[in-house]
């Protein structure tokens, strides 16, 4: 998967859930170089806003979208890193 292909599976994914993508096209390029840097040095999508322990069964919770994101959405407006909004 591309950058790009990430990026409109994530406005997809938004979309469909009642929130949005970050209207910042910086923040996004910045969150998904991040994601995807993870990718390359983990071996999964992780959110670059958590850290990576090393074990998979708790790192498995950090994949991109992580389990807080839509908490963190309802609670502050957006998720961790930013990369979803309200």
């Amino acid at each position: 998967m591309t950058k790009e292909e990430f990026i409109e599976q994530s406005k997809k994914y938004a979309d469909g859930n009642g929130f949005r993508l970050n209207p910042d096209s910086k923040t996004v390029e910045r969150i998904v170089n991040g994601i995807f840097m993870n990718e390359e040095k983990h071996g999964e999508k992780y959110c670059p806003c958590r850290r990576v322990a090393g074990n998979k069964k708790e790192d498995a919770q950090k994949i991109c979208p992580c389990v807080w994101h839509k908490d963190e959405i309802a609670k502050d407006g957006h998720c961790f890193c930013k990369l979803f909004v309200k």
